[in-house]
């Protein structure tokens, strides 16, 4: 069973990666409205991976006894400055997300549940990746520059990757993985 503090903190957490989803929805609009059909499909999938997130939260919580709540949620922005504004914004709500884990880890060992502290290891592990491929896209817009053949490049390098995350969530059993 679950105590009260550790479903508390996954609820929270449940909010935060619906709430990842919809930011990067609307990222992902953006892209597509201002000519980077590749940032787009790569925001597109982005989308779909952190409510699997959310799902495995609600699954889980729901299994080991507690009540998960989905909350309402407010609106994200929907205006940037540029795509390197885009992937910036991106990489600080990576780190967001990571640090709330992180405390949701030490609510679960506070709280002795260290089965729920043991599931969250796959949280973290994902966290450490999700946040080094932004550096890495930061790293490539940068060296892409302001030239627009560069930005043109950059766009093709985002369909590549978003084939290959679409193709590993598949893998991985997509939303089917979260039962």
């Amino acid at each position: 069973m679950i105590t009260k503090n550790v479903e508390k903190a996954i609820n929270e957490q449940i909010q935060r990666e619906e709430h990842s989803s919809r930011i990067y929805l609307s990222m992902a609009s953006w892209a597509e409205r201002n000519g980077f059909p590749g940032a787009a499909n790569w925001l597109y999938v982005q989308t779909e991976e952190e409510r699997i997130h959310m799902l495995k939260l609600v699954h889980y919580l729901n299994d080991r006894g507690g009540s998960a709540v989905i909350p309402a949620l407010e609106a994200p922005v929907a205006k940037f400055k540029s795509l390197s504004d885009v992937f910036e914004q991106v990489l600080r709500h990576e780190e967001y997300i990571s640090a709330s884990i992180n405390e949701l880890y030490a609510v679960c060992v506070k709280e002795k549940d260290y089965t729920s502290a043991n599931y969250l290891q796959w949280y973290i592990t994902e966290q450490i990746e999700e946040e080094s491929t932004v550096r890495n896209i930061l790293d490539q817009i940068k060296l892409a520059g302001a030239e627009k053949s560069g930005s043109f490049l950059m766009d093709k390098e985002f369909v590549a990757m978003a084939v290959a995350k679409r193709a590993s969530l598949a893998q991985s059993g997509g939303a089917n993985a979260v039962t």
